[in-house]
């Protein structure tokens, strides 16, 4: 069996199980937002109203609450819902909540990793479709809806189809001016955003091993995009170290067989690799960086769980140290934690003297509710993961997607840009 199926069987206790089952496996983590949030809230109404007992979760110690897609609260009813989450958390007795401005908040997808919540072989799931993001650690992470997610608060529980996997293989180390966005831009552009449509998207090879946790953890959050039912890497020991540096000293490398079966097998080239965007409308789009449009950019936006994990910041760093930007750019934390960290260090000075505009962890602008959306006609390039008409604010503004360095390079210069070919 490969790692999914290992992990699958082992939370449905089954010795075996093949693509296409269907299992009825125990969920060792769950998360909500405050978009999910209330939706799920209002299930747990429903049911109650039809008799249903819903006073006590079935373990509140294994579901955590993120603030992120409206803080700060962007107008009176995200506010609202701040608030219900806040009671619904207090009333369930959950502890691990995550209430913005009170310590360690952040993006949901972010605080997976940065607080260690999610262990290799875990069964993960969050009320969110980039819940995929956290494979990167070795677990099976997947996104479900306000049903399903209810149903697990209650049960610990939830069936699944176990997934075909396709298993992506880089071989060699990325070129310098190569990141982790660009090839998972590269494979969205090969197979399309219905390529991996229910389907475990597994990325491995010497190219992996030589990536960190957090390349990994952007090749697994745009599997969405291809319409992954999950991303994964199986674990290996940078995996383990990275958790313990976060205080999870019991996480293990957890691994699919060395005979395991694949649907498919996609084979990259890591010194063939190019920068490359994805232009208007979808992430599949692709075009190598200097062979892109000559378009006037109004704006640079660095941030997401996509795009604005710590290597992210460094790596935007480099390209703005000692130069100023030409247009609008926006560079925001995924979390507070990488805020913290990247003050102590001194990339914020390095962002605030570029010209660059710093604000808090939030998903506003990445979903186009606040904090830096797009107006009528405005374009901009972007570290997020998805360019649908309006994605990031007005349907007629227009959005390429990028990785954080040729953000960088193109708030330089007001035009996509090849980070280079800066002067």
């Amino acid at each position: 069996m490969n790692i999914v199926e290992k992990i699958l069987a082992r939370a449905s206790g089954k010795s075996q199980v093949t693509p296409d089952d269907v299992v009825f496996a125990n969920v060792d983590k769950v998360m909500v937002h405050d978009v999910s949030g209330p939706g799920v809230i209002k299930v747990f109404d429903k049911l109650k109203n039809k008799g249903v007992d819903v006073s006590k979760l079935w373990d509140p110690s294994k579901v955590w609450v993120a603030e992120d897609h409206f803080v700060p609260s962007a107008e009176k009813v995200s506010a609202e819902n701040i608030v219900k989450l806040s009671n619904f958390t207090k009333s369930y007795g959950i502890e691990k909540h995550f209430k913005y401005g009170m310590g360690q908040y952040g993006i949901c997808h972010t605080l997976s990793h940065e607080e260690a919540l999610v262990m290799p072989g875990d069964v993960y799931v969050g009320g969110d479709s980039h819940t995929n993001t956290t494979g990167a650690l070795g677990a099976f992470a997947c996104g479900l809806g306000h049903t399903d997610v209810a149903y697990v608060l209650l049960n610990g529980k939830i069936w699944f189809k176990v997934p075909e996997t396709d298993y992506f293989k880089l071989n060699g180390k990325l070129p310098d001016h190569v990141m982790a966005k660009d090839l998972i831009l590269k494979i969205i552009g090969d197979i399309g955003t219905d390529g991996g449509n229910y389907r475990t998207m597994q990325f491995g090879g010497s190219g992996i091993d030589e990536m960190s946790v957090e390349s990994r953890l952007t090749l697994c959050n745009m599997t969405t995009e291809a319409g992954a039912k999950n991303g994964i890497v199986e674990a290996d020991q940078k995996v383990v170290d990275y958790l313990a540096s976060r205080g999870a000293t019991n996480a293990h490398v957890f691994r699919g067989d060395d005979d395991a079966q694949y649907a498919n097998v996609y084979e990259y080239e890591a010194s063939k690799l190019e920068p490359l965007v994805a232009k208007p409308f979808s992430p599949e789009n692709i075009a190598v960086v200097r062979e892109a449009p000559s378009v006037e950019l109004d704006k640079s936006y660095i941030g997401s769980c996509t795009g604005a994990k710590y290597e992210d910041l460094e790596a935007a760093a480099k390209i703005l140290k000692g130069r100023t930007v030409k247009i609008r750019t926006e560079i925001l934390p995924a979390s507070i934690s990488i805020y913290k960290r990247a003050m102590e260090n001194g990339l914020l000075s390095i962002f605030l003297d570029a010209g660059v505009t710093v604000g808090p962890p939030t998903c506003g602008a990445c979903c186009g509710a606040h904090m830096g959306v797009l107006a009528k006609n405005e374009i901009c390039i972007s570290t997020t993961n998805r360019n649908f008409p309006g994605r990031m604010g007005h349907v007629e503004s227009e959005t390429y997607l990028s990785s954080p360095m040729v953000a960088a390079a193109s708030a330089v210069t007001g035009k996509i840009t090849d980070p280079r070919d800066l002067q």
